[in-house]
C-alpha cells in the first residue's frame, strides 16, 4: 500500500525542525539562549524544534542569526517552503475564492506533456461542462465557506480546459463508473455532461477509460489524483491538496495508475457505459 503523502509532508516538516535543532546544538546554545537572542518565548523554540509550528522565513533567518550561521538560512528557507507546499489545506488555498486557485494551475498545465488523471468521485476538471462545474464549485464554496466567486471560477476552469485541443499535450483520464452516476447536478446538467464526455473521448490527444462496476478489483479505489509527466503528483483529500514530488512516491502513483488502466475499458466499451449512465437519468 502506498505511503500516505500526508505522512511524507510531516516527515519533510520534521526534517526542517531537526535541522534547526542541529544548528542550535552545533552553535553550543541551549533553547533558552536561542529564545533570549531572538526575543521569543522558550515555548516557541520548542514548537519549532518539534515541528509543531512551521517556521516563517523570518523565523529561520532569526534562528540562523542567533546561531551565527546566516549563510545557511536561504537553503533552510527553501526546504521549509518545500515542506509546507506538500500539504496545503483547502481553506488556505481558497481563502480568497476559487477563481485564483483555478488560474494557479495554468503554468503547471502548460509545461506538462502527459497528464494522467484518476477520478473516483467527480468528472475531471478538464472534462467538465460549465453547468457541471458551476454545480460542483458551488457546493465546494458553500461547504468550505469560501468567498462566492463561483461564476469567475467556472470561467477560469472552462478556459483552462482549452488545453485539451491546444499544444503538444496528451491526456489519459481514468474514471470509476460511479463517477458517471453521481448526481452532482440535475438530470439535464448530468446528461449534458455525459454527452460532453462522449464528444471529447475521441479527440486525438485524449484517452478516457472507465473502470466498470463489474471489474475484478486488483487495485482498490483511491482518492482522486493527477500525475504531471513523472515529476509531480497531486492528491485531493477532503481537507487538503497534497503535492507529491518524492521520486519513490511518484513511482507508486504511476504504478497505481497502471493498475487502474488495466481495469478500465476504452473506446466503444467506455462509450457504452457512458450511454448507459445517460439512460439511467431518464
Amino acid at each position: 500500500m502506498p505511503t500516505s503523502p500526508s505522512s511524507s509532508a510531516q516527515t519533510a516538516r520534521q526534517a526542517v525542525a531537526n535541522r534547526l535543532r542541529e544548528i542550535r546544538q552545533d552553535a553550543g546554545l541551549s533553547a533558552k539562549a536561542v529564545a533570549e537572542r531572538t526575543g521569543w518565548y522558550k515555548s516557541k523554540v520548542s514548537r519549532l524544534e518539534n515541528a509543531v509550528t512551521p517556521p516563517s522565513d523570518e523565523d529561520v533567518r532569526a534562528w540562523c542569526r542567533a546561531c551565527g550561521v546566516d549563510g545557511v538560512a536561504a537553503d533552510l528557507i527553501a526546504a521549509s517552503r518545500s515542506a509546507e507546499s506538500m500539504y496545503v489545506d483547502w481553506k488556505r488555498l481558497q481563502r480568497t475564492g476559487l477563481r485564483h486557485l483555478q488560474e494557479s494551475y495554468v503554468p503547471l498545465f502548460d509545461r506538462t506533456e502527459t497528464f494522467r488523471v484518476y477520478c473516483s468521485n467527480v468528472v475531471p476538471g478538464l472534462c467538465q461542462t460549465p453547468a457541471y462545474a458551476r454545480a460542483l464549485l458551488g457546493s465546494i464554496a458553500a461547504f468550505r465557506a469560501a468567498p462566492d466567486d463561483v461564476s469567475d471560477a467556472v470561467g477560469a476552469r472552462v478556459a483552462r480546459s482549452r488545453i485539451l485541443r491546444q499544444g503538444a499535450h496528451r491526456f489519459v483520464f481514468l474514471l470509476e463508473e460511479t463517477v458517471l452516476h453521481h448526481r452532482i447536478a440535475g438530470s439535464e446538467v448530468m446528461a449534458a455532461q455525459l454527452d460532453h464526455l462522449r464528444s471529447i473521448m475521441y479527440l486525438p490527444t485524449v484517452s478516457i477509460g472507465v473502470i466498470p462496476f463489474s471489474a475484478a478489483r486488483r487495485m482498490w479505489m483511491l482518492e482522486t489524483f493527477s500525475i504531471y509527466d513523472e515529476e509531480q503528483a497531486q492528491v485531493e483529500t477532503l481537507t487538503a491538496q497534497i503535492n507529491v514530488t518524492a521520486p519513490s512516491e511518484i513511482r507508486q502513483y504511476l504504478q497505481a495508475f497502471a493498475e487502474f488502466r488495466k481495469l478500465a475499458v476504452f473506446g466503444p466499451k467506455a462509450e457504452a457505459l457512458i450511454a448507459s449512465a445517460s439512460r439511467a437519468l431518464e
